[in-house]
């Protein structure tokens, strides 16, 4: 892995990226991995980066990922639950 890793370095030093969208890219592919790993649940991929959920969820809107794509669908987020409705009308 390492020598991919090398190899991976210095084809994007010879083709011109600079050293800070690297680090952006490789942030974003990396907790992108972890969030579809979680099915997007943020907090499962919080503990897994040994990062406060906060945080993990500052650097998602800094790096622009839609957690959306990342969630597998089996449940609607907290906002859009039929529940709510159910709620409000049983007072």
């Amino acid at each position: 892995m390492k020598d991919q890793l090398e190899a991976l370095i210095t084809q994007m030093y010879k083709s011109g990226i600079l050293y800070s969208e690297a680090v952006r890219e490789f942030k974003k592919r990396f907790i992108l991995t972890v969030l579809q790993e979680n099915n997007g649940n943020q907090c499962r991929a919080a503990r897994q980066l040994r990062m406060h959920r906060n945080t993990l969820s500052r650097t998602i809107q800094e790096l622009r990922i839609d957690v959306r794509q990342v969630r597998d669908g089996r449940r609607p987020p907290r906002g859009a639950r039929p529940l709510a409705l159910e709620k409000k009308a049983a007072r």
